[in-house]
């Protein structure tokens, strides 16, 4: 026993190093607490003066110095919701053939990987130009040809915005749901087998649910992602200065986003446009941890139901 333990003891000065790591570990994560501690502050300190219930329930007025920017925020929250449900099933779907069906190393296992990386790594303004040539005048134009319609979906609008932000969005959704899929244990699958499932079974009724977590973990992600883009929207579909709300997914639309680069860049008066800028971040900023709130507490809850099953 004592040999033993001599033999695997760890080589001498392995606990400082261990020590090291973690104080410097402890001191990134201070680090970056730190920096979203200034963000938070900065923010709240420049715009709360100009938050009020009429800037957040008003649409706006007076070339956008007055009034709220309500449109903006249901503007925003619309096409997030569009472009969740359009990403989703698309990356669930994926990773569930990634991870469960496609041979390991076969060519087109990698072929879609590789394309998921690639994907990742494109610029969003290039999402934006691709939305825009293939969505609104390729796609777009033949639906109206098809339908009878003129420029209904063949113009900038909520529907294709939202297609080109879950297009960019989709390896989020698609790698987050691999990983949680690859951490359920094999023997799990095993075991639904020799009770006689069938494979589909075994995904929908055993891997599935037990992955429920980070899938929800993902579409955090993919939220999060989404709600901040701003440049693949400059050519899909919206607008500086629409005071009604898009009822229709074929609407031009307003966001937060947008508004806070078009009054930060383009405004004759920047420093008095300053006050709205902040205080459109901070809303921008609120909605987005609103939006994960969301999800983190349906994650929450559906852990809390399996657990009791």
């Amino acid at each position: 026993m004592n040999a033993n333990r001599r033999r695997f003891r760890l080589p001498k000065g392995s606990e400082a190093s261990g020590l090291a790591l973690t104080l410097l570990s402890a001191i990134a994560t201070l680090i970056v607490l730190s920096m979203l501690a200034i963000i938070l502050v900065d923010l709240g300190s420049g715009g709360y003066r100009k938050l009020s219930w009429e800037f957040l329930t008003k649409p706006p007025e007076q070339g956008m110095t007055g009034g709220g920017i309500f449109p903006a925020i249901f503007g925003t929250m619309f096409l997030v919701i569009i472009m969740t449900l359009m990403v989703m099933p698309v990356g669930v779907l994926t990773a569930i053939y990634l991870n469960e069906y496609a041979p390991k190393h076969a060519l087109i296992t990698r072929l879609i990987r590789t394309s998921i990386s690639n994907l990742a790594g494109v610029p969003s303004i290039v999402y934006g130009m691709f939305g825009l040539s293939f969505f609104i005048l390729f796609l777009g134009r033949r639906i109206d040809s098809l339908i009878g319609a003129e420029l209904l979906f063949g113009q900038p609008c909520l529907l294709w915005a939202a297609a080109t932000l879950s297009i960019l969005t989709l390896p989020v959704a698609v790698t987050a749901t691999e990983e949680a899929l690859a951490a359920i244990p094999e023997e799990l699958r095993l075991a639904s087998y020799a009770l006689g499932a069938t494979k589909w079974q075994t995904i929908w009724r055993v891997v599935f649910p037990k992955a429920m977590g980070g899938i929800l973990t993902g579409a955090i992600l993919t939220v999060s992602r989404g709600a901040a883009e701003v440049a693949p929207l400059l050519f899909t579909g919206v607008a500086y200065y629409l005071p009604q709300l898009p009822l229709s997914p074929t609407s031009q639309f307003m966001h937060l986003g947008y508004h806070i680069y078009v009054m930060a860049t383009q405004s004759p008066d920047v420093e008095a446009t300053m006050p709205l800028q902040y205080a459109t971040a901070l809303v921008l900023l609120a909605l987005t941890f609103l939006l994960n709130l969301i999800a983190i507490l349906i994650r929450v809850r559906l852990r809390i139901i399996a657990g009791e099953v």
